[in-house]
This record gives structure tokens, sequence and C-alpha cells, in this order.
């Protein structure tokens, strides 16, 4: 006999919310692992690093693909059986990389690697459907800072595995970890209803009707997906940064520099707290005004360790509360569709990390460190302007009112 409660809101229990956010951060992590690797790969592949610099980009992209078109069966099929088919799909991708002979079969595989890893993407509104709603933005936010985290420890995790075992082990090692999450959330998510079956086609297009119908969709869409390009840009360009003079430091300690952004999780998960309390909109503008702060202080830091550090925990502290402040926002909008309104959400953002990544690539060649923080102060400086336009109107955080979330703006 199972032991987990009926299904449905407030069956949400700590357990399973640690679960999910554990799972969450281990599978987005197959995002970042080439990230700190840039330089080692390109070597071991007889590459250029500025090619190698795509991984990174076409990783998210064939993520935001898979945002856009795996998600949305969340909202029509079995999540118990959907869940680990997913994972399983990326254990096979992952062992792809692990065994690329060559840079162009490892930017294949990597992209194919993102389409396959939306494991937490699942999660994430699943936890949101389970939580009741008094606690939603509690639960949201703690499977959000997991997947926040595992972004982080994951470039830490990753400079260590490879210094020791070589880059083709963090590979490995991600592809068995992935095959026994997916056999724990088989067991560990419980039995749902049947969910109301929808063609295909009309799923995916259910998702851009969203977005047109849903004032408050299309705005928070472009305040995260601006806020998570400056994210992308930052850590790219770090990486290069920091194999760079003065620092030139080894795979090890730039991974290690992930470490200090984790301050950015434990904010994730406070700030869900603020939206149970209607405290969501006010704390949004705090964040894009620290995002801009943030990348000051890293342009004043490009000779200075100390001051990059300064600025790894300002920038995570204030991209993550941002990230939670709108996924929560965007769930709350109408609770039968949170799937495929996740996947707006995400797909948005991973479509703007990916050219925060790919223009990291290109500022760095053109003025390097400087240019990087330019541009991340003035994306910081539009979604600024972007909170400050819209707090009276469309940014508005929709209450979690069963009645009204369901109909458009």
């Amino acid at each position: 006999m199972s032991t987990h409660p009926p299904p449905g809101p407030g069956s949400m229990t700590r357990g399973l919310t640690l679960l999910f956010a554990v799972a969450g951060g281990l599978a987005v992590g197959n995002l970042y692992w080439a990230q700190p690797l840039l330089d080692f790969i390109a070597g071991d592949l007889d590459a250029p690093t500025s090619s190698a610099g795509w991984l990174v980009t076409l990783t998210q992209l064939g993520y935001a693909l898979g945002i856009l078109f795996v998600v949305p069966l969340g909202d029509a099929l079995d999540r118990r059986r959907l869940v680990p088919a997913v994972l399983l799909c990326s254990a096979v991708a992952l062992a792809a990389c692990a065994a690329a002979p060559s840079l162009p079969f490892l930017l294949v595989a990597t992209t194919v690697l993102g389409a396959t890893t939306v494991a937490g993407q699942l999660l994430t509104p699943l936890a949101g459907d389970l939580a009741g709603d008094a606690e939603r933005g509690r639960v949201v936010g703690t499977v959000v800072a997991g997947l926040l985290t595992g972004i982080l420890v994951s470039r830490t995790v990753s400079g260590a595995v490879a210094g020791v075992a070589g880059w083709r082990a963090v590979f490995v090692a991600a592809a068995v970890a992935a095959v026994v999450l997916a056999a724990v959330l088989h067991r560990a998510i419980p039995r749902l209803p049947p969910r109301p079956r929808t063609r295909y086609r009309a799923l995916i297009a259910s998702v851009g009707l969203l977005v047109v119908h849903e004032r408050a969709v299309r705005w928070t869409l472009v305040l995260a997906a601006t806020g998570f390009a400056t994210f992308t840009m930052f850590w790219t360009a770090l990486t290069f940064l920091l194999s760079s003079p003065p620092f030139e430091h080894p795979v090890q300690v730039i991974g290690a520099f992930g470490l200090a952004g984790l301050a950015g999780a434990v904010a994730a998960q406070r700030v869900g707290r603020l939206h149970d309390r209607g405290r969501s909109l006010p704390a949004t503008g705090v964040a894009c005004a620290l995002l801009l702060v943030s990348f000051v202080v890293a342009a004043l830091g490009a000779r200075s360790a100390a001051l990059v550090l300064v600025a790894v925990v300002l920038l995570d502290v204030s991209v993550q509360g941002l990230n939670v402040l709108n996924q929560t926002r965007v769930l709350a909008v109408s609770p039968g569709q949170r799937s495929r309104l996740n996947t707006a959400f995400v797909t948005g953002n991973f479509t703007g990390g990916a050219l925060g990544s790919s223009a990291a690539t290109v500022l760095w060649s053109a003025g390097g460190w400087q240019a990087v923080c330019t541009a991340g102060a003035a994306l910081s400086a539009f979604a600024l302007l972007v909170w400050l336009i819209g707090r009276r109107g469309p940014l508005r955080d929709p209450q979690p009112r069963s009645a009204a979330a369901g109909r458009p703006a």
C-alpha cells in the first residue's frame, strides 16, 4: 500500500519537497558541467577555446527546445512516468558526451543533452500542483532553490572531478546519477488522477496563446529573460577572465567560484515566502537594482579576486531571487495550465540565457571583461525600467485565487 498522501493541493510534504529540490538540482547541473572546463575540453579535443564556448550556448538552446516541446506534456501525461523517462533520455545523452571523439560530435551531443535536461522543469509545476495556496511560494521557492544550487554546485563538482579524472568522467558520473534519480522518482511521485487528453499540436499551440492572452505573463517573461541573460553572460565570461592573466586559475579553482553563488540559492528559498505574503512586486524591484550594482562591482574587480567574489554573491542573490519571484508569479496565473506556463517562462529564460552566453563570447573577443560588464549593466538597467513601468499594472502579482486564476487578462 502506498505511503504517500492523497495527491492534490496540500499533499506536498517536506520530504517530497526536498527530494524534488535535490532531483531538480542534479538534473539541471547537466547544463553547466562543461562551463568551467572550456579550456580543458578545447585542449583535449584540439579545438580553439572560442569554439568550445559554443558548448554552453548550444546546450542552453537545446534546453529551450526541450522546455518548449517536452514540458507541456506535463499538463497531459502522467508525470510519474514522464519524469523518469526524461531522466533516462538525458542519461543516454550524457554517455554520448563522455564518448565524444571530437568537438563537433560533442556540440551535437550537448544540444541533445540540453533538450532532455527538463526533469526539473516538470517537477516545479508538479510541486505547485501538490502544494496548498498558502504554501505555494515557499514550496516552489525551495524546489527552484534546489535547481539553482545544482547550477552553482555543478561548476564546482565539474572542476574538481575533471582535475582528478578528466572531463569525460564528469559526464559518466552524471549519467549514473540520472539513472538512479529516475528509479527513485518513479517510486516517490504520488499516483495522480488521469489528466484531460489534448492533441499534442493543440497543447503546444496553447503555450503561445497563454502568452498572448495573459498580460502579466508577457511582462514577466521579458523581465525574467533579461535577468537570466545577464546571469549566463557573467558566468561564461568569468571562465575566460579567471583563465587569463592576472589570475590564470586551474579548472578546480574556477569551479570553486560557484560556491560563492550559493548565497543566491539561499535567497531564492527565502523570497518564495514574500510571494505568499503579497510582497513579491517590491522585492522584484530591489532585485533588479541589486543586479545593476553587481555589474558595477564586477567592472571594478577586473584584477581583484575579492571584488569578483563580491560581484558573484550580489549577482546570484539578485538573479536567483528574481527568478523565483517571476516564476511563482507566472505559475499563479492559471492552476490547470502550470506546465505550459512554466514552458513559456523557462523557454524565455533560457533563450535569454543562450543569447547571454553567445554575447559573452563575442564581447570578450571585442573588449574583454569591461565590455561584458558594460553590457551586463545596460541589461540590468533595462530590467529595472521594465519593472518601473510595469509595476502599476501588468506586473502586479496575481494572487492565488482559484476562481480568477484561469481567466485571460
